[in-house]
């Protein structure tokens, strides 16, 4: 199990006061995501705090999904919100629980608010119940049906539980204020009609709980001392605590934290999800997309994705996070780990005249310089090679120290060469440069102590493996991506530029038996990694990230 960024310790000192008061003798925390979607980097945030906290205290956490909403819940994000949870590093070990497993009970604790007095049947539509509730500035007003009979709401639930009514004809809400300053305590709903088949009871329910029933007494059930909850719940603890109160049962202490906020990100699943079924992106694991899947395929690490988040930060105030933390925190990782490998994206051919036609060396590289015990391996060198048209200049401008006519430069691991010509086809376009070698500089160093200023990267054209290369660029062109003019969306935001698929490659040989996953440092260019794609017979890599970051200079 991963050892959790350490959150705040806002939450660690209410933590320590508690157990210190005897309010609780243990930590037990849960994650509690909806089964609608795929889990995003904000979630990754809550991820970490949620076991971070349980871990440092010796406590546990358990994961429980909150499929209260058939509609919109599918086995495919269960599954996928195991596998994300479990690349981060986390285990919640046997104690995989569901909202749904609870329904007989809370459907027991509707009955007992219902006999209380503290709940009723309501027969106002939807659009009824949102006018009735008022604003923040105006009081909401009583339902004409909430001075029913106890009598009568038990009746009635039990009928709308045994699917005697439509979708949407009643509900039953908690009787609380409805001139509560707190429009969340202004009779809230907690059960709704829905005749709809659930994924784990079938079709045994056609009433289900909302969040906010549900929530707070399935902490409780499982004995959960802390439901740490972003901002946006700090409104709802009041309802939270009113509902465990009433039943007096026992109570779980909720703790909200801010949110993740990036720029040049969109953490809404609901505008997630419009880009992929719109087609705007390929999936959920896009490599493009802030999920944790998409992350996962563009190379990020574990790591990174949690050392972001502990250098971002959690606090009670909004911030947002600028996404060049993270791209630092992912080259800074994979600068330790990723193996050294030459490719070459757009290939220019580069002839050496008077190297030997038919030698083929092998040249000794070093696989990665931050890692001693990563060793070396064997590249080959040969007469014709493969190197970036960027790396050629026919007229070079100032302080440009890459090959030129008559300028000498040294090869990766090789030797020193100098361009003694070039060739162009019909439209002026450089297909191929010539040059010389100098025998006596193997391993890039010269006898004679001459010195050159440019070091470029190469493949034998004889070895090399053709590759096709994706890169990416942010999804969005502004960093405040969910900001629109009136008449557009956040899709007139997107980038058109986000991703370029280079065709033809070249990559030297030792990627044949590479696997999706794999990260690399492709020398001089960036981080890659192995796409799902990818197969012996067509390579594919993603750009993870560059070098350096390229955005910030360019978009000052």
């Amino acid at each position: 199990m991963s050892e959790a960024p350490a959150p705040t310790n806002f939450i660690i000192e209410a933590v320590e006061e508690d157990l210190k008061n005897g309010r609780f003798n243990t930590v037990t925390t849960r994650f509690p995501p909806e089964p609608n979607g795929y889990l995003h980097i904000g979630h990754a945030k809550a991820i970490s705090i949620d076991f971070g906290i349980a871990q440092k205290f010796g406590g546990k956490t358990n994961l429980r999904y909150d499929d209260t909403n058939p509609v919109k819940e599918d086995i495919e994000f269960v599954d996928a919100i195991k596998e994300d949870i479990h690349w981060l590093g986390f285990d919640w070990g046997d104690r995989e629980y569901y909202a749904s497993d609870y329904f007989d009970q809370l459907y027991q604790w509707a009955v007992q608010l219902i006999q209380q007095g503290d709940a009723y049947i309501d027969d106002l539509s939807p659009e009824e119940i949102r006018s009735y509730r008022g604003t923040l500035t105006e009081p909401g007003k009583n339902s004409p049906f909430r001075d029913r009979s106890i009598e009568e709401n038990l009746d009635l639930f039990h009928r709308m539980s045994s699917g005697e009514f439509p979708d949407g004809t009643r509900v039953l809400r908690a009787k609380i204020d409805m001139s509560s300053g707190n429009i969340n305590m202004r009779d809230p709903v907690m059960y709704r009609i829905l005749h709809a088949t659930h994924h784990r009871t079938g079709d045994k329910w056609c009433i289900y709980p909302m969040y906010d029933f549900a929530h707070g007494q399935s902490d409780s059930l499982e004995g959960v001392t802390y439901s740490l909850c972003d901002l946006a719940y700090e409104a709802h603890r009041p309802l939270y605590d009113w509902f465990i109160e009433k039943l007096g049962i026992f109570h779980p202490r909720q703790i909200e934290f801010s949110r993740l906020n990036m720029t040049y990100t969109i953490l809404s699943k609901r505008f997630l999800k419009t880009l992929v079924e719109k087609g705007y992106v390929n999936g959920w694991d896009d490599p493009r997309m802030p999920t944790i899947t998409g992350m996962r395929r563009r190379g990020y690490t574990p790591e990174a994705v949690l050392n972001f988040i502990e250098k971002a930060g959690v606090a009670k105030n909004e911030s947002i996070a600028d996404i060049s933390l993270l791209e630092f925190c992912v080259r800074d990782h994979l600068n330790k780990i990723a193996p050294r490998v030459m490719g070459v994206i757009n290939p220019l051919k580069l002839v050496i005249d008077n190297y030997p036609d038919d030698l083929c060396e092998e040249l000794e590289a070093v696989n990665n310089p931050e890692d001693e015990t990563a060793g070396s391996r064997k590249i080959p060198f040969s007469k014709n090679l493969f190197i970036e048209k960027d790396d050629f200049m026919e007229e070079p401008t100032r302080k440009y120290f890459r090959l030129s006519p008559g300028q000498e430069v040294r090869l990766r691991y090789g030797y020193y060469v100098k361009c003694t010509g070039f060739v162009k086809d019909q439209n002026g376009e450089i297909l191929e440069v010539h040059c010389t070698y100098d025998p006596l500089t193997r391993g890039g160093f010269s006898p004679d102590g001459r010195k050159v200023k440019g070091t470029i990267h190469w493949v034998s054209e004889a070895k090399a493996l053709d590759a096709e290369v994706r890169i990416y660029d942010r999804l969005f062109n502004r960093p405040d991506p969910d900001n629109f003019e009136e008449g557009k969306t956040f899709l007139d935001n997107l980038n058109a530029d986000s991703l370029k698929i280079i065709q033809k490659c070249k990559v030297e040989p030792s990627l044949i038996s590479t696997k999706p996953g794999d990260h690399f440092q492709f020398e001089r260019l960036g981080y890659f990694c192995t796409d799902l794609d990818s197969s012996p017979d067509h390579l594919v890599f993603n750009q993870t990230v560059g070098l350096r970051d390229t955005w910030a200079k360019m978009n000052q």
